[in-house]
C-alpha cells in the first residue's frame, strides 16, 4: 500500500513537471512577470518606407525575451503615422515616422509599456 502511494505521486511530481515545460515552451519564461500567450501583433498597413520621411534610433534596456519585444513594437506601432521594428538581439527599435518624434514622448511610451530608452538618434 505504501509503495502504491509512493508511486502515484511520484507520478502527479512528474505529470505537472510536464505540464509545466509545455507551458514555458508554448509562452516563454516568465522574464515579463507572466505565463500568458504573447499579446496580438499590431500591424502597420503602411510598410513602404518612403513614405516615412523620418526615421530613429533607440536603445531600449529591460527587454529578455520575444513577449518584451512585442509589448515594446505593439506600443510604438499603436501611434498614428509610426512603423517600429524591435530587435531583441540588438536591444533596439527602428522607429520610421511620418511626422517628426520627440524623444520625451517616445520615451513615455517605451516607459509606459515597462521598459526604458537608453538612447534616441536621429537617423
Amino acid at each position: 500500500m505504501g509503495t502504491l502511494i509512493v508511486v502515484l505521486i511520484l507520478i502527479a511530481v512528474l505529470v505537472f513537471a510536464v505540464l509545466s515545460v509545455i507551458r514555458r515552451v508554448k509562452y516563454g519564461s516568465s522574464c515579463c512577470g507572466t505565463h500568458d500567450a504573447a499579446p496580438s501583433k499590431i500591424k502597420v498597413r503602411d510598410k513602404n518606407a518612403s513614405h516615412y520621411q523620418y526615421a530613429y534610433n533607440i536603445s531600449i534596456d529591460g527587454m529578455h525575451c520575444s513577449h518584451c519585444v512585442r509589448r515594446v513594437e505593439n506600443a510604438l506601432n499603436l501611434q498614428d503615422g509610426v512603423w517600429a521594428k524591435v530587435s531583441l538581439e540588438k536591444k533596439s527599435a527602428l522607429v520610421r515616422s511620418k511626422c517628426p518624434l520627440e524623444e520625451k514622448a517616445v520615451s513615455k511610451i517605451v516607459s509606459d509599456a515597462g521598459y526604458t530608452v537608453t538612447r534616441f538618434e536621429k537617423i
